[in-house]
């Protein structure tokens, strides 16, 4: 498929999100991730409209280069699939569940620290003068830690929706057969996407230390998109 043959929602994706990157590193004199990333809801870094900018920002080049090339490979054979129309909904909606999947995992853990979802956001000038304890008392190190890395820092990047559309085609085209880095032999997609899912839920159930990817929000839009496409399913034909 060349570029031209592209349907146009994706094509429009891709051309999108290399604009937004091709921004963050031309517009050295203004932070995009903190604008454009998505904080934690109750942070006052967060706006509105990071519930759609977040999506088109990515971290590195490998980040965003691996975001694209599923995009490539399984939006466009969804899009063609669905129509463009219930692929662009379907893209943001597993998108905003991603978001809102890390949200629900963020607030259980200021809850488990505070004993509540929301706190003072005076917090954040406390955090900055390292003198949490003036807001919180009791608070240990590994606890401030984890609400300052919560409330100050932004989540970006597409996976989210890439999950959607990994489970979308897992379970459009179950027998399609896919050709897995360092596995010699094309496995079908309703054995390796289920694995790929299992392996996200462990890593984010381990929570292995410098780990920065939001394993959750990746859960999120894989379940948001299992839910979307079993909702269509009597407006849509499986393979």
């Amino acid at each position: 498929m060349n570029f031209q043959n592209i349907p146009p929602v994706v094509k429009n994706l891709l051309i999108i999100n290399v604009l937004f990157f091709i921004a963050k590193y031309i517009l050295t004199s203004i932070n995009l991730d903190f604008m454009l990333g998505a904080f934690y809801f109750d942070s006052p870094l967060f706006k509105g409209w990071q519930l759609l900018t977040y999506m088109f920002m990515h971290g590195s080049f490998t980040h965003i280069l691996f975001n694209m090339f599923a995009l490539y490979s399984f939006g466009a054979v969804i899009e063609s699939y669905l129509g463009s129309k219930r692929f662009i909904n379907f893209y943001l909606i597993t998108g905003l569940g991603a978001l809102v999947l890390q949200w629900a995992v963020q607030a259980f853990e200021v809850y488990q620290i505070t004993g509540a979802v929301s706190i003072h956001q005076h917090i954040l000038i406390d955090m900055a003068n390292n003198s949490y304890q003036n807001t919180l008392q009791g608070l240990d190190q590994a606890q401030y830690l984890t609400l300052q890395g919560i409330y100050t820092t932004p989540m970006i990047g597409a996976s989210g929706a890439i999950f959607g559309l990994l489970i979308a085609f897992g379970m459009l085209f179950p027998n399609a057969e896919l050709m897995i880095m360092f596995i010699p032999v094309p496995v079908k997609a309703k054995y390796i996407i289920p694995v790929y899912i299992l392996i996200e839920l462990s890593l984010g159930i381990a929570k292995v230390s410098g780990d920065s990817v939001a394993h959750y929000a990746h859960l999120g839009g894989a379940l948001i998109g299992f839910l979307l496409i079993k909702l269509w399913k009597n407006k849509i034909n499986y393979y």
